[in-house]
């Protein structure tokens, strides 16, 4: 469907056509015409099919279409800094033909950052994005006034939930005024999600597309490896490749700046990214990625979800995430909207069961490819019992000549 048959605002239509958008997704598609009939939604959609559009642009129709501005008409409530970034930018280019002011309020920054919110704040910004401990700061002042709120948005709600912020955004939402329009986006929907909806919205919208599945645009494999074989086969997949950027997700900090380390020393284009980065720093990082300054960024969880960079090529993901949802999120960094991309993951013994979980999830058996010769061999892959076989295919077919399955971007 064209954008234009969507009924939008002129100056909207004018910025989607100026970002390069023709068509609506599927999630925009089927959300865009209740969320404009002012009804409440429940949206689950996996990584990369455009959800964020398909709440903002409908939200920002409203306002354009309210005479009424003056206080704050929209909160969007997300789990991480990254991801209120990604959606104000989005909303400061959907707008660019309009009046219509954001901000994004996250912790992390210093006291020059908390007086430029608290003025958004009481000054009645538009559509303002928020994580749940920075909007309890504001709260806690007492001059944050919600009473005339016409929409409240949670995304990635089943990650803030899984992140401890249950109270915190029960807190938000008990400031909110009761009329508002609630729509709640998430990846998965489990039984707490479901009864967080029924508590927060009435006759909800019900919109699902293509839950808890990477993108068909992934082309995933796993090594079974060692422990001591990992740093040497990441060294191998991305060394003197046609390698323009790739990220590999490690599960704690201390994973990230070990390797990250061991990269360096290896003489690779590589930056590192995880919460005990200063803001200023992360942000200055994800810049240089983003303009291909680094090729390869290692990572933590901070940035599998909201990260909206076209182009990445490979993830590899450096030990198995430890919530099997979080493997879609993570290979969902690659194969943006249209685009393909390579997703590989390391297993070692320890992990094999917590990848067969995944497997069952996404109900998909990863092929395990082989390793490259010069690592010699790895475990065998029965996750069942703790060992023993395992078919070791190749990533693509035949005549690879032993060097290993990943072979760049040079993919027919």
């Amino acid at each position: 469907m064209k954008f234009e048959k969507l009924q939008l605002h002129a100056d909207l239509l004018e910025g989607i056509s100026a970002m390069g958008f023709e068509e609506a997704t599927p999630i925009q598609e089927m959300a865009i015409p209740p969320i404009l009939e002012k009804k409440d939604l429940i949206g689950s959609a996996q990584t990369g099919t455009g959800k964020t559009a398909a709440f903002l642009l409908p939200v920002m129709n409203h306002i354009l279409n309210n005479p009424n501005r003056g206080h704050i008409n929209a909160l969007i409530i997300v789990p991480t800094r990254e991801l209120a970034v990604q959606i104000d930018q989005q909303i400061q280019g959907f707008s660019y033909f309009t009046d219509i002011s954001s901000i994004a309020i996250y912790g992390g920054g210093d006291g020059t950052d908390f007086s430029k919110e608290k003025k958004a704040l009481t000054t009645g910004t538009d559509i303002v994005v928020v994580t749940p401990g920075r909007m309890i700061s504001h709260l806690n002042l007492g001059y944050v006034n919600f009473t005339n709120l016409d929409h409240l948005i949670l995304d990635e709600a089943d990650r803030m939930l899984d992140m401890g912020f249950h109270q915190d955004i029960m807190r938000i939402i008990k400031n909110a005024n009761k009329q508002r329009q609630t729509l709640l986006f998430s990846a998965t929907m489990p039984k707490r999600i479901l009864e967080l909806s029924k508590e927060i919205l009435t006759d909800p919208v019900h919109v699902n597309i293509a839950l808890s599945k990477p993108a068909e645009g992934v082309l995933q494999g796993a090594y079974v490896v060692f422990d001591n074989q990992k740093v040497d086969l990441i060294t191998t997949l991305v060394d003197k490749k046609e390698l323009n950027s790739a990220i590999v997700f490690a599960s704690t900090k201390k994973a990230v700046s070990n390797l990250y380390r061991a990269l360096k020393k290896k003489g690779l284009n590589v930056g590192e990214i995880s919460s005990d980065l200063e803001q200023d720093k992360r942000q200055e990082v994800m810049l240089d990625f983003k303009n291909r300054k680094i090729t390869i960024l290692v990572a933590t969880d901070v940035v599998s979800r909201g990260i909206d960079i076209d182009g990445i090529e490979l993830v590899i993901n450096y030990d198995v995430p430890g919530d099997a949802e979080d493997y879609v999120h993570r290979i969902g960094r690659t194969a943006r909207a249209a685009s393909t991309g390579v997703g590989l993951t390391l297993i070692t013994p320890n992990d094999q069961h917590k990848f067969f979980r995944i497997e069952q999830l996404i109900e998909t058996t990863v092929r395990k490819l082989d390793l490259p010769p010069n690592l010699g061999p790895g475990p065998e892959y029965n996750p069942k019992s703790g060992g023993g076989g395992g078919n070791n295919k190749k990533f693509y077919g035949k005549g690879r000549k032993g060097k290993g399955g990943y072979k760049g971007s040079n993919r027919k």
